[in-house]
């Protein structure tokens, strides 16, 4: 199972909108790989499954918090925080999927997509993916729903994920 894709199924107010794909790098960051996918995989209350996406700003779009589902709380497979593994991949263009975190060695559940290529979380933030399918008709969708605040308006949930 190690090398599959995952896929998201996001739907805005209810509506469905579509299907997102990553490609995860596996070989790079596994066990940052092996949290994203398995995350995905699980149905139960700590999985994607029904997280909202919470955060959308004018260089990406994060969700992922399985606890709260607010952008307040996240757990990883491994219990809660893991250290960040490496920053080999930069984020160097639009559709990287990369760590949300509090801080070093703070990563959970949570996650994001860049819009536009994003230098200054270099360092800080690990990449482990990117989108293979699905960012221009899904990802730009929901990047569209960007505010001032952050906070979208729309109500856009994960409803499905997996791996295909």
């Amino acid at each position: 199972m190690s090398k599959q894709n995952v896929f998201f199924d996001i739907t805005v107010d209810g509506k469905p909108l579509g299907r997102i794909v990553f490609k995860l790098y596996d070989d790079v960051v596994p066990k940052t790989a092996r949290n994203f996918r398995e995350l995905s995989i699980r149905q139960s209350d700590l999985g994607y499954k029904n997280c909202p996406i919470h955060r959308i700003t004018n260089y990406m779009v994060q969700g992922g918090d399985n606890i709260n589902k607010d952008g307040t709380g996240g757990k990883s497979i491994y219990g809660g925080r893991f250290e960040d593994e490496n920053f080999r991949v930069r984020h160097t263009k639009p559709g990287l999927l990369s760590m949300a975190n509090a801080g070093k060695d703070t990563n959970s559940s949570q996650f994001f997509i860049t819009t536009v290529p994003a230098s200054w979380l270099d360092g800080a933030h690990v990449v482990f993916g990117e989108v293979v399918e699905g960012y221009d008709t899904v990802v730009k969708e929901i990047a569209s729903y960007a505010t001032d605040s952050g906070v979208p308006k729309e109500t856009i949930i994960i409803v499905n994920s997996g791996v295909v």
